[in-house]
């Protein structure tokens, strides 16, 4: 059986799973739609929590940056696996022991403001939409390779997926398609990885091959480490090295605090811990999270190795003629892509990009005027300067990964449903807290607070399809790669929601003044920080015009510190809040027992 057909296999037996799931799920009440009744239990709400956190960004881009980055890849690894243990000790359990629906829910009645709550819901809002633009991409990249469709069409799909089960089952049906999807997207992951190990090291587990020694064809030690290889490789090409990195100590200090506060601050994970029904479930769930989080964390940097070293070993100087069927397969995608600078035939691995922005080819693919002297697609990019030769996206390397490495047609397939169900069960949870934040947070507690439950949950629906269509218009025109898109929206959630919520649980003082000012200051300052260096002026974005040499990925620690320091200070020259909202912060940090969700 060949590739196509199993893969359409694999990714309809899924989308079939997943539809019929959310069908035997549909939620009948609002409190289903928004916390899935409150009766998951830990080890369920564990693997749900990890789905909808290993998004697209996790299955299909953080290989590609380590593949890349290297050493300073690990900034991702440190910040959002350190992010779990600030939520599961800080937050979790004292979010759930104030029982509310949504992260604005605790805000607005914490601070007794629907000030208070529209400015979170604005919060939830730009977070969200920001992190799902990242998702609806990676669903395009997958479709765009795997079926055979343009990226644009596999956006669309995804979106017709995610409606059913989101639309229909709300959190009830996406909790119980994230267990399904989660174990899909870790199977998917991990069984490519053995294999490569096995395959190039001779161990068993990708994260100790990742550390040993290299086997030739024969399978014979050859005594040259991986790393090692590969430092001598990419160093060769004019690369830098792969186990030194090029941040500044401090950059690295702010984006991982960013990743951390970020991912403890995100609203469609702190909503996932309202939906068990004990407080000390709470926390158990989050050490589930963690430990099917960190199965595919500590896989990550050792599948970006071996795709690198890979595809190195395939594609450099070997002649356009001879690549491999998948070289093609992914250029036709727009993907890939290969610029002859010296017209001698042969594919050129070298450092520097090829030409600017993303492939633009010059006609169709079955057109033989668009193709040059050697059989390869022209472009209607300027070539620059450099020696660079080779366009390769990075959210590739996974999906490419079994390619590379010539294993079964099965493994592959099997990879194609994984990036589509780590892309479509984020963007679910993402849409959710959308949907909730505008119909229960912006209606029910603010603009219409007379709605019948009938009307609200009708809302929380339309919600969702309006938020479905414009988080597939940012998929077809995303403002960056996807990983990238993703960490800009860690940063605005933590510049916004984790000082709030931590002054909110454990200051008394904190006042509805001091949390709405912090709040905006907060996201203001990072969103204009990011906005300027990113999109106004892309030429200024080096360590020499960032601010304390910041980076705009890290810029959402600073955002939180003046977010702390405003909010501070604001409630110090403004009244302290009611006598009764002392009362409950002081129980929130008891946090023994817990009721169902209330909604008055």
């Amino acid at each position: 059986m060949d590739v196509q057909l199993l893969t359409y296999l694999f990714v309809g037996g899924s989308f079939a799973l997943y539809i019929g799931i959310a069908i035997w799920s549909r939620a009948a009440s609002t409190k289903e739609f928004y916390i899935a009744g409150g009766g998951v239990s830990p080890l369920a709400n564990g693997a749900a929590t990890a789905a909808d956190w290993m998004s697209a960004a996790s299955f299909i881009s953080m290989a590609g940056i380590s593949a890349y980055s290297g050493y300073d890849a690990s900034v991702y690894l440190m910040g959002w696996t350190g992010g779990y243990v600030l939520l599961a000790m800080l937050l979790a359990p004292y979010l759930r022991k104030f029982g509310k629906f949504t992260v604005p829910d605790f805000v607005g009645d914490r601070y007794y403001s629907s000030t208070a709550r529209t400015v979170a819901v604005i919060c939830v809002l730009f977070v969200s939409f920001t992190y799902v633009a990242g998702q609806m991409r990676g669903t395009g990249i997958v479709f765009a390779r795997f079926l055979e469709v343009d990226v644009n069409v596999g956006v669309i799909i995804g979106m017709a997926v995610v409606f059913f089960y989101a639309v229909l089952g709300g959190m009830k049906g996406i909790t119980y398609t994230q267990v399904a999807q989660y174990c899909v997207l870790i199977f998917a992951y991990l069984v490519p990885a053995i294999f490569l190990s096995i395959m190039m090291t001779g161990h068993v587990l990708p994260q100790t091959g990742f550390g040993a020694t290299l086997l030739d064809s024969a399978g014979n030690d050859t005594g040259v480490y991986l790393l090692n290889k590969l430092d001598q490789v990419v160093t060769d090409l004019g690369f830098g090295t792969y186990t030194d990195g090029t941040k500044s100590t401090i950059d690295i200090f702010f984006i991982t605090a960013a990743l951390m506060c970020g991912t403890a601050g995100l609203p469609h994970v702190i909503v996932r811990f309202f939906t068990v029904p004990k407080v000390r479930d709470a926390r158990v769930s989050a050490g589930w999270a963690l430990f099917f989080i960190a199965l595919l964390y500590t896989t990550a940097p050792a599948v970006g190795a071996f795709a690198r070293t890979n595809l190195i070993d395939t594609v450099n100087e070997t002649a356009y003629e001879e690549l491999p069927a998948w070289f093609y397969n992914w250029e036709n995608s727009g993907l890939i892509a290969w610029v002859d600078k010296n017209d001698d035939g042969l594919v050129q691995m070298r450092a520097g990009n090829p030409f600017a922005g993303a492939p633009n080819y010059v006609g169709a693919n079955d057109d033989p005027a668009a193709r040059g002297s050697h059989g390869e697609r022209l472009l209607n990019n300027a070539p620059t300067d450099n020696s660079g030769e080779v366009y390769i996206d990075r959210d590739i390397i996974v999906l490419a990964n079994p390619e590379i490495g010539n294993l079964p047609a099965w493994v592959i397939a099997l990879v194609a449903a994984g990036g589509i169900a780590a892309a479509l069960s984020t963007a679910a949870g993402l849409l959710l807290v959308i949907s909730a934040a505008i119909s229960h947070d912006l209606l029910k507690k603010t603009l219409m607070p007379n709605i019948s439950e009938k009307q609200e949950l009708l809302a929380a629906r339309l919600s969702a399809v309006v938020a479905i269509c414009i988080a597939g218009y940012f998929g077809v025109n995303p403002p960056g790669f996807v990983a990238q898109v993703v960490a800009f929206a860690f940063g605005l959630a933590a510049a916004s929601f984790f000082p709030v919520i931590i002054m909110g649980i454990f200051y008394k003082r904190m006042n509805k003044e001091g949390a709405i000012s912090g709040m905006v200051v907060g996201l203001a300052f990072t969103f204009a920080y990011i906005v300027y260096f990113k999109f106004i002026s892309p030429e200024m974005n080096t360590a020499e015009h960032w601010w304390l040499g910041v980076s705009p990925e890290g810029i959402g620690t600073l955002g939180m510190i003046l977010n702390f320091a405003v909010a501070f200070a604001v409630s110090r020259f403004t009244p302290p809040p009611p006598e009764h909202i002392q009362h409950i912060v002081e129980d929130i940090r008891v946090p023994r027992g817990a009721g169902a969700a209330v909604d008055h």
